[in-house]
């Protein structure tokens, strides 16, 4: 039998769009998150057998601890340790200990780690993406690399995806595996979300396997980038170099649509105020030493101010023009001399990595320089400190400091910005950032500076250090206030949600491929159903569209196959569709 259903989902469209949103949610519930990146966010050390795992400090890994932590997720990454440094025996206490932390990890061997992580992708992707082309190598063997990690990633995503799962996969050293998880499960939804800047289509043109590259990120639903500026710059490679078509921030392709969108990144902004909360109410006895150590220099002289620097040592931070604005700051105006005093955090970052070694070298000539020319017995301008530091210290340097000078060169977002403000409890103090941060186009009330201009730089920090506490407090509060309401957590839950609206896909514009397996099974039910009943839309599936509706017919052959399965025992053929009651009598009345 066949029933005709003059379909009212038209009219009703958002209704039926807000029932099936409601539907998916609650299989969101259901299913797991499984977050995929290079590294896990864990430091695993072993020394004499013993196994030692503590949280990693990275930016991606503090930014999605607090979504990871809150469970119903599974974070998949290399451990940290090569393939030859483990054995059977350890390898099991390894894995043992990542499953307590809901993570399970990619075996990574030495020469892959040094193709792959040292090679292409920071010696190739991260200096080009950041506007260093003078620094991009590209090495054939070395892409070759990236491709084989970028598959021994999917294939452990693969193992652990069951159905209903969702899978975000973050930044550039995993830009193809996007596309390789759609291969080997073309029904899962997948996220993408980009770190780093993505450069203009100019500068990307350069990387010689640049289609390969794009077709890797477009294996995702949804892809995420943290300003307007970066999504941009992608869409117009995709435009010209794959010709593909766009509809404002919609990739078309042959069986879905891909969607592009900005999500600037927060921080977990109640941590970092209550910490420093926790922070100021310390006793004497209780403060840590780098504590007492800055507690001399603001005790000296209550007019005195603490500039900070904190930045993984890395051409991209723009550590050396930092200190030759503060040389030029201490020159032009001499009468600062003794009063202001430069803090600057280093942290060590692939030091392996030859450009990184002289960027080193450099800072500490450079550094030594200025504190030759400047020092008194009294006082030092720049303490530099090139280590990493624990949490508690963070804090100690960033309540204790006056003013932030956060000026890097290109930057994708730069959080250290927002963790600053956000430990701004009395209101009081001053950032001056680079407007070439990602994190500049929110934070407008910081003093906005170009980093390659020294001379400017070195005036910001005179109207930091000149700035009148009403402006301070004006400028804080603005900023604290944004940065509460758009923290890490309203990130993820706007990226998910976004994700899981892409599954929301009108008119059919996602297809849902069947293969062998499925196949099977779908004859299999078929079969063995008491009851059956087939759903057809009209327009678009039994017909082509047609200019003129009233010549869009469907073939004999459509109808033959119609009337066999309306003939089937027990099995009802229904065919959707907004077009009258007289129209398919015409059509249908044989059947």
């Amino acid at each position: 039998m066949i029933i005709l259903i003059n379909f009212f989902l038209k009219k009703n469209r958002y209704l039926i769009e807000i029932l099936i949103l409601l539907i998916l949610v609650d299989i969101f519930k259901m299913s797991k998150l499984i977050i995929v990146s290079n590294r896990l966010p864990l430091n695993i050390t072993i020394e004499n057998d013993l196994l030692s795992v503590s949280s990693s400090s990275g930016g991606l890994a503090t930014g999605m601890r607090s979504v990871h932590d809150k469970g119903g997720s599974l974070w998949i990454g290399w451990s940290g340790i090569e393939e030859e440094n483990l054995d059977l025996n350890l390898n099991k206490k390894i894995n043992n200990q990542l499953v307590n932390e809901n993570c399970a990890s990619v075996s990574l061997t030495k020469t892959e780690v040094n193709d792959f992580y040292y090679g292409l992708s920071n010696k190739t992707l991260w200096p080009l993406f950041h506007y260093f082309t003078e620094f991009s190598t590209f090495d054939n063997n070395q892409w070759e690399s990236y491709k084989k990690v970028n598959q021994k990633f999917a294939d452990i995503v693969i193992s652990n995806l069951t159905d209903g799962d969702r899978v975000w996969v973050h930044d550039y050293q995993l830009m193809l595996l996007p596309s390789m998880i759609r291969k080997m499960n073309p029904n899962v939804t997948i996220g993408f979300f980009l770190h780093i800047p993505f450069p203009s289509y100019e500068i990307f043109r350069i990387f010689p396997w640049r289609e390969e590259l794009l077709n890797g990120v477009l294996g995702s639903d949804l892809i995420g980038f943290h300003t307007y500026d970066y999504e941009r710059h992608f869409m117009s490679s995709v435009k010209r170099l794959l010709r593909l078509n766009i509809n404002f921030n919609q990739i078309v392709l042959n069986d879905r649509n891909v969607t592009v969108d900005t999500f600037p990144m927060g921080i977990d902004y109640d941590k970092f105020w209550n910490a420093a909360q926790n922070h100021h109410k310390l006793k004497n006895n209780q403060v840590s030493d780098l504590q007492k150590q800055l507690n001399l220099h603001i005790d000296s002289l209550p007019s005195n101010k603490l500039i900070l620097s904190i930045d993984r040592l890395d051409y991209t931070k723009g550590i050396v023009n930092r200190i030759l604005a503060f040389e030029i700051f201490l020159e032009t105006y001499p009468q600062y001399k003794e009063k202001v005093r430069l803090v600057m955090l280093a942290v060590p970052s692939r030091s392996d990595v030859p450009q990184y070694k002289k960027l080193k070298r450099q800072t500490d000539e450079i550094v030594g320089r200025v504190n030759g020319k400047f020092s008194t017995v009294n006082w030092t301008p720049i303490w530099y400190f090139y280590r990493s530091m624990s949490f508690d210290n963070l804090i100690d340097l960033y309540t204790s400091s006056d003013i932030a000078m956060i000026t890097p060169v290109r930057d994708g977002m730069n959080l250290v910005a927002k963790e600053y403000v956000s430990t701004r409890i009395f209101k009081k103090g001053v950032l001056i950032l680079s407007e070439m941060a990602g994190a500049s186009q929110e934070m407008n009330e910081a003093i906005l500076v170009n980093p390659n201009d020294l001379n400017s730089l070195a005036n910001s920090i005179k109207k930091a250090v000149e700035m009148p506490i009403n402006d301070q407090i004006t400028r804080n509060n603005i900023l604290q206030k944004r940065l509460k309401r758009y923290n890490i957590h309203k990130w993820a839950n706007d990226f998910m949600s976004s994700l899981l609206k892409t599954e929301i896909q009108s008119d059919s514009i996602k297809s849902i491929v069947i293969g062998i397996k499925e196949n099977k099974k779908i004859i299999s039910s078929f079969k063995n159903a008491k009851n059956r009943v087939l759903f057809f839309d009209y327009d678009g599936t039994l017909v082509d569209f047609n200019i003129n509706p009233a010549l869009a017919k469907p073939s004999n052959k459509i109808l033959k196959y119609l009337e066999k399965l309306s003939m089937i025992p027990n099995t009802h053929v229904v065919i959707n569709s907004g077009r009258d009651e007289a129209f398919f009598r015409k059509i249908f009345w044989k059947l």
